[in-house]
């Protein structure tokens, strides 16, 4: 068979042609027919095209003329497929008319009041527009965001949220999110961009974790690292010093069983130090939310290992 520019190869399928057994096949894109290679025989010719019925030819147009949405987002109560009615204007573009707008308007109330029938869906309609402004105050990733809805999600399935509080519970997730994505948030962080206390935030984490059987992965040093030397305005020599530093400890298992914050600012702190990088300790202790008396035994603990190696 004899094949021009308006064909394309077609992936081979299971069933071969029925009269000459073959399993090369061709789609003519013009007629939309997919023929057998070997002996011409017109094997569909209803090929259905998923593809937009309008064309564009740069991206301001395919940005004007798209009428789908973003995929699923966790972070929306119904993942962003329910319908939504805005705007004034009928289908050809016309302005509606100021009685079609009452209607208009009355059938959009009555949409949105039909989406939150649920008691669950009202849960999720006040626990992420929660999340939606812890997450504006702190600048989280979106990553995080949805990591924390579907965190939530599990725990409104299991039944955790009955006579507890719903804030303190997306922080918890927010946290716990946070955590499984090693993104340096510390908790008192998200508790003074929250509603609810940190005492309150810690206690229905620990009830989340147990509950939900979560394995979460343990901080280290060089998690805080970056971050506390971005509050201090240290150099970057300053920063990789203070890596080099802990790379050390954690050979000789100084780490263990230590707040890694407290280690992480003891390290920057005796980088600045090695570098003639003038610096407070009470600086330091107020980046890293420890107190001074911890970041000075911490401090010791790494001289007396830097000497040792020496």
């Amino acid at each position: 068979m004899v094949v021009n520019s308006l064909m394309e190869p077609v992936m081979a399928e299971k069933d071969s042609c029925p009269q000459c057994n073959g399993n090369s096949r061709i789609k003519d894109i013009e007629t939309g027919e997919i023929v057998c290679r070997e002996c011409g025989l017109v094997l569909n010719n209803q090929e259905i095209d998923v593809g937009p019925e309008w064309r564009a030819y740069d991206a301001s147009e395919i940005n004007k003329r798209e009428r789908t949405v973003l995929g699923m987002k966790y972070s929306i109560f119904d993942k962003g497929f329910s319908t939504v009615l805005s705007g004034n204007k009928d289908a050809y573009g016309k302005i509606l008319d100021k009685e079609r707008r009452i209607t208009y308007l009355r059938l959009n109330k009555f949409n949105n009041r039909s989406k939150i029938t649920d008691s669950w869906r009202r849960n999720l309609s006040i626990a992420f527009s929660e999340l939606d402004r812890i997450c504006s105050i702190l600048h989280m990733p979106n990553n995080i965001k949805e990591r924390a809805a579907v965190i939530y999600r599990k725990v409104l399935k299991a039944d955790l949220v009955r006579g507890r509080s719903i804030d303190a519970f997306i922080s918890a997730c927010l946290y716990a999110a946070c955590r499984l994505e090693n993104l340096p948030r510390s908790l008192r962080s998200i508790s003074d961009a929250s509603t609810c206390d940190i005492q309150s935030i810690s206690r229905h984490y620990r009830l989340m974790i147990r509950e939900l059987n979560m394995e979460m992965p343990i901080d280290t040093p060089m998690k805080y690292l970056s971050s506390f030397a971005a509050k201090l305005k240290v150099n970057s020599n300053v920063e990789r010093h203070s890596a080099n530093i802990l790379r050390l400890a954690r050979e000789k298992n100084v780490h263990v069983g230590k707040n890694p914050k407290g280690m992480a600012a003891a390290a920057l702190y005796m980088a600045c130090l090695l570098d003639d990088e003038k610096i407070v300790q009470r600086e330091v202790a107020e980046v890293s939310e420890i107190s001074a008396v911890t970041l000075r035994k911490r401090y010791k603990e790494l001289e007396s290992l830097i000497n040792l190696d020496c």
